[in-house]
């Protein structure tokens, strides 16, 4: 490590920014920052983001790892503000110019929770009353300051005060001032807003206006209001300079020198200024922004790095130089050496109380947390009637103590009171990861699935010794309005969603970065739609992994890619800016289903906007975990689009078998709880076995939408849940690799041949034929056979098996495995036997699954299995409500494989929602599948027809047709939605469309005109009526393309969809959409043609070498084909003629 710069004169930057908080304007995260202001001789660095601290758990964080490395290291926590004199006069200012204005929507504000400072528009007189705003300085002295900043920001984005930008006002600072000191910022500070305001009108009224700013500002600060000097070579600057020391003298305000600092070492200066312009592209980039980058800092006009006091002071000298502005030396010096002591003897050395905040509402008063928690368990035990049952007592008592010693009796609480909520108002999961392993969790209803009858374990979910909060994931069939219910019943300080910081990916880097430079697409575009290609396979090697999916990152992207590599050789500049803003932030998104529930939370967090929705200023996930070490848990409430299926199935079910005209949610839960509940459902219903997992009826079954997946099950055939609960833990790369799927069903088919050590072994692996599948197995065999090795040590292992190295785990994996040994030798096992056990576990601790999860998912998959099974039109109606456009048409030809007709669209008789004709055998598209037909058209539809005739459905007396339009009525009848309106009249659906949709007549007089007039339209071609089909409903209608005969003499030719491509055989099938003629390098012709087939996933072939005058592709016609494939080009043929075959 070099050597720290040593600083003559004492300094602390008092302000920063970083790309946590200050995204495409500053460059790097809080921890580089302070690394490289501990290098350059400093002890202390704030942090003052615009508008928010967003990177205070950052520093937070990384404090704590300097002082654990010996780095005294003080981290001061503070925020750049953005300031006007009155929320309230701005807000009737803003309303009065917008309402007088003839184009509102340039008054209406994106309220995002990313904000990109406008260096340049911040630093001048500001015009637009929506940008206005004044930069403020905010740092907190201790504990008291620091909240008082957090309320502040925290309302700054909340009501009035938030429109583009968060603000803060007079009033907010006299009422949250105390343990807060204020600086006037930059250029674009409060003082600079006097000096900008005024400068036309001279020198005295700028003088006016600092003055009334400084007599404000000192009567809510007092002695903690500083005057900010900053040293550029902008005159401006130095303009201000002189004005804020007229204050000081005028009325005593101490001085400071601020860097600014924008950047985490003087070598990035020009990573910053790309990046910069990097957040303005398809944004309209501001005019003090060049289109190409300065060529040297001195270009810029200053340095924004940390400086240490030596080099404030030579910034201070070159650029009043420059400038030609003399100051009073002592003036200066004391301003850069005034920071140190504002640092040190004014601010105190704290980090923030993160005491875990977690809702008193939960626990009624007078009780304590861990009382009701008991209390709450004893009572769920004995509705399930196990009151007496010693097994559960026991159990039930061990987590009981176990929750309440390490202090988690609150958490389950409040994740009680979440599930209590949901209940009521939508289906929730079985359970979901290793919490479905606790009883506690059981007994509240927090899950649906009984630990003990599965040998699911409570230590693989929370052991004694243990850190860290647990994680319950909850299933919800709608987390959104979930999320929105509990806030509005307890409050958005109480119910606070969780943000997700975007970062800077590579593939857009490259592409965004060589277009600032000019380098041509088509290159740029070859190295991108290579790398992952190429670096996949030698990344897979790497790890060992042989199967699945696997998704190379930015390091092995960099490493295996010869396209990249070559690309960065050749332009070694974008290399260079690629590494520096690689993973730096680009936007505010939300977390899917992390929420942080607590009491007060603006008060203990500085609380965001992003979409109009309050949000967590940190994030929690597998890049960063930045809330929990602050004290705020995370819970996540997570969507199974299977649980929408579920709702949807028995609310038909209701209708159709149980006579409920209009199921409400009640009547759907207590069917579920009545029928579907895991613990009333028959779960070894041979038929639902046999039916669906062994004949392999797939439609919308949870976790078998891949036809892998699909495979593996019907050649295993499961039998129970345990059986399923393998086959998905199976079905993973790792596995698959290892080739345990096939072993497997081996060992299934001949249970005789297995060979077990002993019973123990026996009794823990007999469920999954001898095989560790489940990570608990491996816990089990070493808590049975060790020598007094706990479970919890057993599940500590399953952990310390994966850990390489010989540091501090290998000791304690080797302390382990000797009690292990010792025991297995104790029950009569010889020592190579428990060395050859152990080298089993480690060979499948890396594939091993979470039981719990894995039996809590299959629950699910069998409720949809039983529900295909014994209501298959119901549940088919649900699955085609539930699947997405892109796979809607594999759906509608899955449901017409089981046997069922799919009737078209009709304005008669489509719904809302698929629904089902009274005898049970046809299923009915719906209207809200046809694009720009609005829910208030629908509404109209269905509530006046049926309509006999196209005058019925234009000229009804009770229709409003501002909701039923013109726009609408084009897309129904191209949709072929109103067909059984158009009578002889009509010559064909081009002259019905034409005389009733794009000439809309308003009378009957009009519309018999319009017959007359169009008659000789006749009807759309065959090519037209498919592509309005496609276009307005996203289902591309195979069946009316690949006729019965062409799909008999497909599938007697055993020839797969180009989706199923099996490179074995090279022959496949698909129908083309788009077929687009190019020129290669060499300028010889070749074709890019997209095609589809009926699993509806469009794929390119590549036609090399072809004359267009000759190989004629015809489009939205079925072909079968001999292709070449590789993971470079993909699909693609040399010879189309001889290749192609048009099936007619």
């Amino acid at each position: 490590m070099n050597s720290r710069t040593e600083s003559s004169i004492p300094f602390v930057g008092l302000h920063a920014h970083s790309v946590a908080g200050s995204p495409f304007d500053a460059l790097g995260y809080p921890p580089d920052h302070m690394e490289f202001a501990y290098q350059n001789g400093m002890d202390a660095l704030a942090l003052t983001d615009h508008g928010n601290m967003n990177g205070l758990a950052w520093q937070v964080l990384h404090a704590k790892k300097m002082k654990k490395a010996g780095k005294e290291f003080k981290p001061i926590f503070g925020c750049e503000a953005y300031f006007i004199p009155s929320v309230k006069k701005w807000k009737k200012e803003y309303e009065d110019i917008k309402a007088a204005s003839k184009k509102k929507s340039d008054y209406e504000a994106d309220n995002s929770g990313t904000t990109v400072e406008d260096e340049g528009a911040s630093k001048k007189k500001i015009k637009s009353i929506l940008n206005r705003r004044r930069h403020l300085i905010l740092l907190a002295m201790n504990q008291t300051g620091l909240q008082n900043i957090f309320k502040m920001i925290s309302q700054s984005y909340s009501g009035d005060n938030f429109y583009r930008y968060p603000r803060v006002d007079y009033d907010m600072l006299q009422k949250h001032n105390e343990g807060v000191i204020a600086a006037s910022a930059c250029l674009g500070g409060v003082y600079a807003g006097n000096y900008w305001e005024n400068r036309d009108t001279g020198p005295d009224a700028i003088l006016h206006a600092m003055r009334e700013t400084t007599q404000n500002m000192q009567a809510i600060f007092g002695d903690r209001w500083y005057g900010e000097l900053q040293w550029n070579n902008v005159p401006e600057q130095h303009e201000l300079n002189r004005y804020i020391i007229q204050m000081h003298q005028e009325f005593g305000i101490d001085l400071i020198s601020t860097a600014d600092s924008h950047y985490y070492n003087e070598t990035v200066w020009k990573d910053r200024e790309l990046y910069k312009r990097l957040g303005w592209l398809g944004r309209g980039k501001p005019d003090y922004l060049s289109d190409e980058l300065p060529t040297s800092v001195e270009e810029v006009g200053y340095e924004l790095y940390p400086k240490n006091g030596d080099q404030m002071w030579e910034s201070y000298k070159k650029y009043s130089a420059e400038c030609g502005v003399e100051y009073d030396d002592k003036i200066v010096r004391d301003s850069i050496e005034r920071t140190h002591q504002i640092a040190h003897e004014r601010i105190e050395s704290f980090l923030p109380d993160n005491t875990v905040r977690l809702p008193d509402f939960v626990v009624p008063e007078g009780s304590t947390a861990g009382q009701t928690l008991a209390a709450l368990c004893v009572e769920g035990l004995r509705e399930l009637g196990l009151e007496n049952n010693q097994e559960y007592v026991d159990r039930l008592r061990h987590e009981v103590t176990v929750i309440e010693e390490r202090g988690f009796s609150k958490y389950f609480l409040t994740m009680k009171a979440i599930s209590d909520v949901a209940i009521q108002r939508q289906l929730v999961g079985a359970g979901r990861g290793s919490a479905a392993g606790s009883l506690v969790a059981y007994v509240l209803k927090i899950t649906q699935v009984d630990p003990i009858k599965y040998g699911l374990q409570f230590e693989r979910f929370l052991t004694k010794g243990g850190s860290g909060y647990p994680d319950i994931d909850y299933d919800v069939s709608d987390p959104m309005t979930l999320k929105e219910e509990l806030i509005d019943l307890w409050g958005d300080n109480s119910v606070v969603p969780i943000t997700n910081w975007n970062t800077l990916q590579l593939r857009s880097l490259i592409k965004d970065i060589s277009k600032f430079y000019g380098i041509e697409f088509t290159e740029v575009n070859n190295v991108t739609s290579k790398m992952v290609y190429e670096a996949t396979p030698l990344a897979k090697k790497k790890h060992g992994i042989t199967a699945g999916v696997y998704a190379p990152t930015f390091e092995e992207l960099m490493e295996f890619s010869e396209s990249l590599q070559k690309f960065l050789v050749k332009y070694p500049h974008i290399k260079t800016h690629i590494e520096k803003l690689y993973g730096q932030t680009r936007s505010a998104s939300r977390h899917a289903g992390g929420v942080v529930v607590g009491e007060n939370l603006d008060q203990w967090m500085p609380l965001i906007n992003s979409g109009g929705v309050r949000q967590t200023p940190w994030s929690e996930g597998q890049n960063v975990r930045h809330l929990e070490p602050m004290g705020f848990i995370k819970f996540d409430i997570l969507g199974l689009a299977s649980l929408r299926m579920l709702e949807g199935a028995i609310e038909r079910i209701l209708r159709r078998h149980h006579g409920v005209e209009k199921p409400t949610f009640d009547d759907i839960r207590n069917y579920y709880n009545e029928n579907l509940h895991p613990e009333v459902i028959d779960l070894n219903d041979k038929e639902v076995w046999q039916n669906v997992f062994h004949e392999g009826k797939w439609a919308g079954i949870f976790q078998f939408t891949e036809t892998g997946a699909q495979t593996f099950c019907k050649n295993a055939k499961p039998d129970n849940i345990i059986d399923l609960a393998a086959i998905t833990s199976i079905y993973r790369p790792g596995p698959l690799g290892a080739n345990v799927d096939k072993k497997y069903i081996g060992a299934k088919e001949n249970p005789e041949d297995i060979d077990y050590i002993n019973h123990v072994v026996r009794e823990v692996t007999e469920e999954t034929y001898g095989f560790l599948i489940f990570q608990e197995q491996i816990a089990m065999l070493a808590h049975k056979l060790g020598k007094d090795l706990t479970l919890d040590e057993g599940n500590k292992l399953r952990k310390l098996l994966t850990k390489k190295g010989t540091g501090s785990a290998s000791a304690e994996k080797d302390k382990i495995f000797d009690k292990f040994r010792r025991g297995c030798v104790e029950k009569g096992m010889k020592e190579y036997e428990a060395r050859e056990l152990w080298e089993t576990f480690e060979y499948f601790s890396g594939y091993g699954f979470n039981k719990s999860h894995a039996v809590s998912y299959c629950v699910l998959s069998y409720q949809c299995a039983y529900l295909l099974n014994y209501y298959p039109a119901e549940w088919l109606a649900a699955f085609l409500d539930k699947e997405p456009e892109t796979r809607k048409e594999r759906a509608i030809a899955t449901a017409k494989s089981m046997g069922y007709t799919v009737e078209p669209l009709n304005v008669n008789t489509s719904g809302t929602v698929w629904e089902i004709n009274e005898s049970g055998d046809t299923l009915i598209q719906p209207l809200t599948s046809i694009k720009g037909l609005g829910e208030k058209a629908i509404e109209q539809i269905i509530s006046h027809r049926p309509f006999n005739t196209i005058e019925e459905f234009l000229f009804h007396d009770e229709i409003v047709y501002s909701k039923l339009n013109k726009k609408s009525i084009h897309a129904l009848t191209l949709s072929q939605a109103m067909n059984s309106l158009v009578d002889d009249r009509f010559t064909g659906l081009k002259h019905f469309w034409a005389a009733v949709a794009e000439d809309r007549p308003r009378k009957e007089k009009n519309l018999a005109e319009n017959i007359e007039k169009y008659a000789p339209e006749g009807d759309f071609s065959d090519e037209e009526k498919l592509e309005h089909l496609v276009n307005l409903t996203g289902v591309f209608p195979i069946n009316a393309v690949v006729t019965p005969r062409v799909r008999q003499k497909l599938d007697e030719l055993y020839v797969p969809p180009i989706s199923e491509f099996d490179p074995s055989l090279g022959v496949t099938w698909f129908i083309p959409r788009e077929c687009k003629l190019k020129k290669s390098k060499n300028g010889k012709n070749f074709y890019v043609v997209k095609v589809i087939d009926d699993n509806n996933e469009t794929t390119v072939i590549r036609c090399w070498g072809v004359d267009p005058e000759k190989d004629i592709v015809q489009i939205n016609r079925p072909y079968m084909a001999r292709l070449n494939y590789n993971q470079q080009w993909g699909f693609s043929t040399f010879s189309m003629r001889k290749m192609f075959k048009l099936l007619a």
